[in-house]
């Protein structure tokens, strides 16, 4: 039985690795896509907001 017991913590987290691998496939695309993209742009968009204007060294 020491084997079962060696075995069952592996095979448990490789049942949860496939399944957050299958939820992020399916994610992926669709509608989610324009969201994400709408998001992604935003924070691009605030981070070159923040950012100083470079200086001239010429």
């Amino acid at each position: 039985m020491d084997y079962v017991s060696a075995l069952l913590p592996p095979a448990v987290m490789a049942v949860f690795f496939i399944g957050v691998i299958r939820v992020i496939v399916k994610t992926q695309g669709g509608a989610n896509k324009t969201k994400e993209d709408a998001a992604v742009d935003a924070a691009l968009a605030r981070a070159q907001g923040s950012r100083p204007a470079p200086e001239n060294e010429a």
